[in-house]
């Protein structure tokens, strides 16, 4: 036996470190999240668009329109509550035909039914003076004020680092692999053992509806869709100040351009059903096609300060909406969640736990932690509070990331943090070390002896992000 535990969370993604976070918060039980990989975010939640949407898109009456409206409504205090970068920058759904108006009609009605506030069409004239660098072919957009961004990733090692501070508990590297059902609950089965639990919450993303068909008959499938995007460095004056989007299609969304919390410029996603729902490869072929289509709505666009290019794969469930809820006696689930998952996800976690605590009988949590208080980024401070950072620790004064200007300090920081550092990768996602034009090339020898000594293992031993991904091949 592995580990024992009240509730197992499958999965440690943005919905099931929400949900491990809004358990711990309501009731004493123990709780474990077990995740294939290394860290959290390691899958959908940290490679999309890292976009709030306001809600305008999703079918009325479904489980997408319903959550995301009532999540998108929950983020500007939860992120302020949590430290996470968030800025509710409003999104532009632009129409390139008279053709494609009816599609933003469409679009308002539909939003509007949904409850989301503020939507209104804008014409060209107003559309021109907002957005200059848009296409002259613009001839109208949907506007959408209650629409944000937010860094995705670090959204999800906040909402990680509060659930530990109450209490719950992460094992990485370990993939369920089945879930069978016990006299006193559930086993889930790993490759280093198995887990018992009085209860478990599959949220494992790509892999939920095989875990769903373990432990009930009601079939459900996941398509694995290929997102590709590009990144560009910070320009010296924003391109767009709204989140930029084409008309949708059945695939989703469109390939969008927008800015990013840090000041980066955002190209992408590309819409490809794939066989194999791991495979996060980029193509050739993939990234020229988001530059194209982003060329569509900004014609000057130039990849000459692209800093690096990704792909995330969402789980499209084939109904077309999340399946929330119980799957058998004390065994509960979140499927299907693509997009506007991250939107939908603390409103999502927060009902989810509800019901749990409820249907299971969980006692009642007394007290609670509150989130750790994040230190403001050297590199936002004014000179002033960077010489008052040094005085206070000198490893402030030494600066180790040179693009997006991180210090030893914030480094060493992000290991310590209850839900640390492990990896090259989970240093760059957490302080930026890494994340900017040259991307590692600088720092990362630097990073690497830095998690060896935090982490008292050799530097042979420092992966970039898990697995048999080394740094270091040895010694000379």
């Amino acid at each position: 036996m592995l580990e024992h535990t009240d509730i197992l969370i499958i999965g440690a993604g943005v919905v099931g470190c929400a949900l491990a976070r809004a358990l711990s918060l309501r009731t004493d039980a123990q709780i474990l999240v077990a995740e294939r990989a290394c860290d959290v975010a390691e899958g959908a939640s940290k490679a999309n668009s890292g976009i709030v949407h306001a809600g305008f898109d999703a079918l009325p009456g479904s489980e997408k329109a319903r959550l995301n409206v009532k999540g998108a409504a929950m983020y500007p205090a939860l992120c302020r509550e949590l430290g996470v970068p968030y800025r509710q920058c409003g999104a532009l759904v632009t129409a390139f035909s008279e053709a494609e108006r009816a599609t933003l009609e469409k679009l308002l009605r539909q939003g509007e039914e949904n409850g989301v506030a503020g939507l209104r069409i804008v014409e060209r004239e107003e559309l021109r003076a907002l957005e200059p660098n848009l296409s002259p072919e613009a001839v109208c957009a949907l506007e959408a004020p209650t629409a944000g961004i937010v860094s995705p990733y670090e959204l999800v090692y906040a909402l990680a680092d509060h659930a530990a501070l109450n209490g719950v508990s992460f094992l990485f590297d370990t993939p369920v692999i089945g879930i069978e059902k016990t006299p006193g609950g559930w086993l889930a089965v790993t490759p280093d053992g198995d887990i018992a639990c009085r209860c478990v919450v599959n949220c494992a993303g790509i892999d939920s509806a095989r875990l769903h068909g373990q432990v009930s008959a009601k079939p459900l499938h996941i398509t694995p869709r290929r997102g590709q995007y590009h990144v560009l460095d910070h320009p010296e004056t924003p391109v767009f100040r709204h989140t930029m989007f084409q008309c949708p299609t059945a695939m989703g969304k469109g390939v969008l351009v927008t800015p990013t919390v840090h000041g980066n410029v955002l190209l992408g996603p590309t819409a490809e059903d794939i066989s194999d729902g791991f495979d996060t490869a980029t193509t050739a072929e993939g990234l020229a096609e988001v530059c194209e289509t982003a060329r569509k709505t900004w014609p000057a666009l130039s990849t000459r300060t692209a800093v690096t290019n990704f792909s995330g794969v969402r789980a499209h469930e084939d109904g077309g909406d999340f399946v929330i809820g119980q799957a058998a006696p004390h065994c509960w689930e979140a499927v299907g969640i693509e997009s506007p998952g991250l939107t939908s996800a603390p409103a999502l976690a927060e009902e989810l736990a509800a019901a749990i605590c409820a249907a299971e009988g969980m006692t009642e949590k007394a007290e609670t932690v509150p989130p750790l208080k994040r230190e403001k980024p050297f590199n936002e401070m004014t000179p002033e509070e960077q010489a008052e950072a040094i005085r206070r620790d000198p490893l402030n004064g030494r600066l180790i990331c040179r693009c997006e200007v991180v210090t030893e300090a914030e480094i060493r920081a992000a290991i310590r943090r209850p839900v640390g550092a492990r990896t090259v990768d989970g240093v760059k996602r957490r302080c930026r070390a890494g994340m900017g034009r040259c991307q590692g090339g600088f720092c990362a020898p630097r990073v690497v002896e830095i998690l060896s000594e935090e982490l008292g293992i050799p530097m042979t031993a420092v992966t970039k992000g898990g697995g048999a991904s080394r740094m270091l091949v040895g010694e000379i």
